[in-house]
């Protein structure tokens, strides 16, 4: 594993490769791990690892193992699933989903998530998933983007219903966003308007500098 010594002191490229959805994709040994990139943001690994693993944290890695369904909305290359089942420890069913066929199979190639026993990923739509499953879940994670830019659906009253709908009393929501302007600052605050006095919920600014995390309960 020569890359991997090699990149503590630059980074090495292991492939990069074009995606009608994600367009640049690369994944690099980064430091002694292997990250996926987009062209301008980390996609998995590397410091968005660090962040969705601080979001866990903020829930508490006790709760999460007793939790039965988790759904994680964007999986790029599965560095918070990674968390939740070696990290975390938890053993129950995990449910994928990912818009891009070219990530998925770097996922299973790089990062190995098709070896793992309670995953099973979709590649779907996260909007479109969401308006058809019937699944209830604990823990919903929603780490969509498209580079640096996230889809407008995701902050619209009716996904923000319906993932509501999905989520168990006493379950948690995980939202990862990015806020590189005054107009996606003032987004995520319109955003926290939209739950009531049955949710508790807490935001978690300047994580990794730019990403702002909401952790949302609902509480009946």
């Amino acid at each position: 594993m020569i890359a991997k010594y090699l990149s503590y002191f630059l980074p090495i490229n292991v492939i990069k490769r074009k995606s009608s959805i994600s367009n640049s994709l690369e994944v690099t040994w980064n430091n002694g791990e292997l990250v996926l990139d987009s062209k301008n943001t980390n996609y998995s690994y590397g410091s968005l690892q660090r962040i969705l693993k601080k979001g866990l944290k903020y829930i508490g890695y006790d709760r999460i193992r007793k939790f039965e369904n988790v759904l994680v909305l964007g999986v790029a290359g599965g560095s918070v699933i990674k968390t939740l089942v070696d990290e975390i420890k938890f053993r129950g069913k995990i449910t994928g989903i990912e818009i891009d066929p070219e990530i998925v199979e770097i996922a299973n190639t790089y990062f190995k998530l098709n070896q793992i026993n309670n995953l099973e990923l979709i590649i779907d739509d996260a909007f479109e998933f969401v308006l058809k499953t019937k699944t209830k879940f604990d823990l919903i994670i929603i780490d969509v983007f498209q580079d640096t830019t996230m889809p407008n659906f995701l902050f619209e009253d009716y996904f923000i219903q319906r993932i509501n709908f999905l989520l168990n009393v006493n379950g948690f929501i995980l939202f990862n966003t990015m806020v590189i302007n005054e107009q996606n600052r003032i987004r995520n605050l319109d955003y926290k308007k939209k739950f009531s006095g049955n949710y508790s919920l807490r935001m978690y600014p300047k994580v990794e500098v730019h990403n702002e995390l909401f952790t949302i309960k609902k509480l009946c």
